[in-house]
């Protein structure tokens, strides 16, 4: 798992309401505030997912099959750490075993490797997350390419990337965090078919996946990065903006119009010390019709995803 990269307005003339929206007769059109906009909790949809993994997973258990999930982390750093206990939470509702791999930051390549091949020859075990990125960038490399890609639960094989970029499931599957933005998206009913969808941010792990999945959707998808001229003007017309470029609030009230759904993946720490995503928070309040806060937005449902991922393998494996 990839660690997280984790308005006032001043009135000129009259304003009117219309439906749900505050119109101001001012020079910017597209700067109207919404109203009253809907938080799109992560917390209700990944509760209700794991209720439908548990009914898998008890399903499974009564096939003699015990959906477990290898956790490999080779060092303590604290976003890692948190990611873990969440994830152990989220595994024990969800009825799926964890087998926690730890080893010391001055891990070799040789070790890392080891556990890797220990994690493939054990059949027991149906899916692995490897936190990343691991301080050598090669020993990363070759321990993508070493594991089955069967138990690759998080895309780290090519295996898994091509699933995402072809749509074929059945080779791998995509990285969680990217995939539980589609599932917020469809849990509080959001259309996606056919939207213009702006996606800020064209990692590996979050940006070119998510959009691959909302193109799989039918939305018509934008990928913006730190080279985009015109940002401003190119997030103002999109209808659903993914938010995953691991910058503090850099999205602010120029860049939204009224009616916008927003998905913060963004985890980073504000100037004052708190969490924040990449979309500032008063802006998101202002204009936003639907947007997640952050914390308590995709994060939870990351690793319900996972465990769905964990669960999805198993049931790969009986005949």
């Amino acid at each position: 798992m990839p660690r997280w990269q984790i308005l006032s307005m001043p009135m000129y003339g009259k304003s009117f309401l219309k439906g749900d929206i505050m119109c101001m007769n001012n020079t910017d059109k597209n700067q109207t505030k919404a109203m009253t906009p809907v938080i799109m909790k992560g917390a209700p949809a990944a509760e209700r997912l794991t209720e439908e993994l548990k009914a898998r997973s008890e399903k499974l258990r009564a096939q003699s099959v015990v959906p477990a999930l290898a956790i490999l982390r080779v060092g303590s750093d604290p976003s890692d750490m948190a990611y873990e206990r969440g994830a152990l939470k989220r595994a024990e509702k969800a009825l799926v075993e964890i087998k926690s791999i730890v080893l010391p930051e001055n891990a070799s390549e040789q070790d890392i490797l080891a556990e890797i091949e220990k994690i493939n020859a054990d059949d027991s075990i149906h899916g692995c997350l490897m936190f990343r990125p691991l301080k050598n960038k090669e020993t990363e490399k070759r321990a993508a390419e070493m594991l089955d890609p069967k138990k690759d639960v998080d895309c780290m094989t090519l295996s898994s990337q091509a699933a995402v970029y072809t749509g074929n499931r059945e080779c791998g599957f995509a990285p969680c965090t990217a995939e539980a933005v589609i599932e917020l998206l469809k849990y509080y009913n959001i259309e996606i078919f056919g939207k213009n969808a702006v996606v800020l941010g064209r990692s590996q792990v979050i940006g070119k996946p998510a959009a691959m999945l909302l193109l799989e959707e039918n939305a018509t998808v934008t990928v913006c990065h730190s080279k985009t001229k015109d940002l401003e003007e190119i997030c103002k017309k999109a209808d659903i903006i993914v938010a995953a470029m691991g910058r503090a609030e850099m999205i602010s009230e120029e860049y939204l119009s009224a009616g916008q759904t927003i998905i913060d993946v963004g985890i980073n720490v504000g100037a004052d010390g708190k969490m924040c995503g990449d979309v500032k928070g008063s802006a998101k309040e202002a204009f936003a019709a639907k947007y997640t806060p952050v914390p308590g937005g995709v994060g939870s449902m990351t690793s319900t995803i996972l465990m769905k991922h964990v669960i999805e393998a198993a049931e790969r494996t009986v005949v």
